[in-house]
């Protein structure tokens, strides 16, 4: 494995780590806002920010990890869409320092104020929203070199239907996890009612969750057929995640195995996930920047993957103890340890 493969590699598990997390934390935000307002908060509230209490925090490591090693990996990303990025991703840094405030005024001021929980919900759909605008850019078409510099026509970007798929996709992504997810802990800390209804948000997004991806790949045809036609190479590896999202559909259903339930999300996602990245391969930016092109020097990428490893191994205990000492901890879970 090449040094530029590995260090891709060691990047895109990381934003899978991110997008896996942050979709939890992201969705929790949105459906306690929205038991808030529907007045169905003494159901939800207690498990949501009993869930959030202990990891809100920690969410952000994954994302840092990964925007700290794309520039030191593939130093020209920095170029390229430090330039194009900018203003949806300043925007997104301004949503991420919204939400961390008001879920501060939430959590330690006005616990169950209405405006507080609903700016906290609402970042949760327009963060995923604004960062997924990237993926977009990376999938070509939408930048332009004038006198050797990139230029993001907006026009084309905003007008995109791909721009709006992925969009879309992102948003119901979010909500589908962390249903998902949320079902099964409010079923590991015995609340009935909170599993009922939250196993009702999982079942309502998990539909529109296959409609959208689907259309991401439908829009990818006349967009992209490059990238179209290497997915299509590797179907077989979207086709086992869909029969993953059947089986989890199914348990949800049935009100079966909620364990497995969640380990199958995951499955799911990370076929997903990865096979996308493998069919994107090798551009960061369709057609003007790969892998290969813009990576950093041997002496650096090597620096960069024994920190990134050490890391990793610093990181997954440092998880595994907050999901002992909290989210797995049986007091904890049932209310009786704050």
């Amino acid at each position: 494995m090449s040094l530029e493969i590995l260090g891709i590699t060691v990047l895109w598990t990381f934003l899978f780590g991110y997008v896996m997390v942050g979709s939890i934390d992201y969705g929790a935000g949105v459906f306690n806002a929205y038991s808030i307002i529907t007045k169905k908060d003494h159901i939800l509230s207690k498990i949501i920010q009993r869930y959030l209490s202990p990891v809100w925090e920690v969410t952000n490591v994954f994302f840092v990890f990964f925007f700290v090693g794309i520039v030191g990996f593939f130093p020209q990303t920095a170029y390229y869409f430090g330039t194009i990025f900018l203003i949806p991703g300043s925007i997104a840094l301004i949503l991420l320092a919204i939400r961390g405030s008001y879920y501060a005024f939430e959590t330690y001021g006005s616990r169950g104020h209405k405006g507080y929980a609903f700016m906290y919900g609402m970042s949760g759909l327009f963060i995923p929203a604004s960062l997924s605008i990237v993926l977009t850019i990376s999938e070509g078409g939408f930048v332009d070199i004038v006198n050797g510099d990139p230029v993001l026509n907006y026009w084309a970007l905003f007008t995109s239907p791909l721009t709006w798929a992925i969009v879309v996709l992102s948003v119901v992504a979010v909500l589908y996890i962390s249903a998902v997810f949320l079902t099964w802990y409010a079923n590991k800390t015995g609340d009935k009612d909170a599993t009922e209804l939250m196993r009702k948000y999982a079942l309502a997004w998990a539909l529109p969750l296959i409609i959208t991806a689907s259309g991401i790949i439908f829009e990818l045809r006349s967009h992209n057929p490059a990238h179209f036609e290497r997915i299509l190479d590797i179907w077989w590896v979207f086709g086992v995640s869909f029969l993953l999202w059947i089986a989890t559909v199914a348990l949800i259903w049935s009100r079966k195995k909620y364990s497995l339930v969640v380990w199958l999300l995951f499955g799911q996602f990370a076929l997903a996930f990865f096979g996308y990245g493998f069919s994107h391969y090798p551009y960061l930016l369709y057609p003007h920047l790969s892998i290969y092109e813009g990576f950093t020097n041997q002496a650096m990428a090597i620096s960069l993957v024994v920190a990134f490893i050490l890391g990793l191994l610093m990181l997954i205990p440092s998880l595994y103890l907050l999901l002992k000492l909290f989210l797995f901890d049986k007091d904890y879970v049932k209310g009786k340890r704050k």
